[in-house]
């Protein structure tokens, strides 16, 4: 029996998760100024809705911290203890982020529906301009991590929750509008609560892409029986099992495997190439590999969980 592990990734590929601490720190300036500039104002105009909204963007200033270290602790590297590094830091700054964004919807939405059923007045004028002010700052930092949110679940929970402020200063910019125009402060609430359901949606897929990341489920757009095919099509390779394809991090995919090869172990370069081509075809980057010469005594570690 024999063991093969490699890590070559050729033509000069780069794993290493991105670093966006220059956006992280932007952001976490700009919305915290904002967030005392927004407070200050509600309680100058009365507006207890731009008070509750800078609370709100309170808790994504600390949404942004937890982001930022946990992209900066993915980036440390592997010691004694955590063999690994700190890669699934990020896993959990991304599901923690996710509960972060439905626990600031809930309490909008309990506000929101407070307001519906005993509307206030709304200073419209005054909500506008502050609202406006928010468009331009969540978007700027939404902005900043735009590159990354389709690689990065942490980065992309990051990314939606900017963006869903841009969305609600948005909301709250034409509801002010339509109140100065109508008078009907009922308009308020309502907007809120078609928001809070548009950003709802958004939160629940990156808390279902969290939770399924944390439970080490194969990562979506990776096809099993495809991966099992290709092993299966190495020279050599007879059979294989315990195949096994999990998310390290956002942004990096293990893999181990047992493979039957009856003419006995085919050398580091054989398992170097296995591995550049899974990190090619399936952007598997850290690919494991047990040679074993026969599969008719079974395999000690193959239980009833493998695949």
């Amino acid at each position: 029996m024999g063991h093969g592990h490699s890590h070559d990734h050729g033509h000069g590929h780069n794993h290493a998760p991105a670093s966006f601490d220059r956006a992280f720190a932007i952001g976490v300036v700009l919305n915290t100024g904002f967030v005392v500039v927004e407070a200050g104002a509600g309680f100058v105009f009365g507006s207890m809705a731009l008070v509750a909204d800078a609370g709100h963007n309170l808790s994504d200033v600390l949404s942004l911290l937890i982001a930022w270290g946990a992209s900066a602790a993915a980036r440390r590297p592997p010691s004694e203890k955590f063999t690994y590094g700190l890669k699934s830091s990020s896993i959990l700054a991304a599901m923690a982020n996710a509960a972060l964004l439905l626990v600031a919807l809930g309490a909008i939405a309990i506000e929101t529906l407070r307001r519906l059923f005993d509307p206030a007045p709304v200073e419209p004028g005054a909500v506008m301009i502050v609202a406006g002010i928010g468009i331009i700052i969540n978007t700027a930092t939404a902005l900043l991590f735009m590159r990354g949110k389709d690689d990065d679940l942490n980065i992309r929970g990051a990314y939606l929750h900017m963006a869903a402020d841009a969305a609600v200063s948005a909301g709250v910019v034409v509801a002010g509008l339509l109140i100065a125009l109508t008078g009907l402060n009922w308009i308020d609430p309502v907007a809120g609560l078609v928001i809070v359901a548009i950003i709802a949606v958004g939160t629940w897929g990156l808390l279902k892409d969290s939770v399924k990341m944390g439970l080490l489920a194969v990562p979506d757009g990776i096809d099993v029986a495809k991966v099992r095919a290709t092993l299966e099509s190495a020279e050599g390779v007879a059979a294989v099992h315990d195949l096994h394809i999990w998310p390290m991090s956002t942004t990096e995919t293990a893999l181990t495997a047992h493979l039957v090869m009856p003419g006995g172990h085919p050398g580091d370069a054989f398992l170097h190439g296995l591995a550049h081509r899974l990190d090619h075809d399936f952007s598997i980057h850290h690919a494991t590999f047990q040679v074993e010469m026969a599969a008719e005594n079974g395999c000690a570690l193959e239980d009833a969980a493998t695949v």
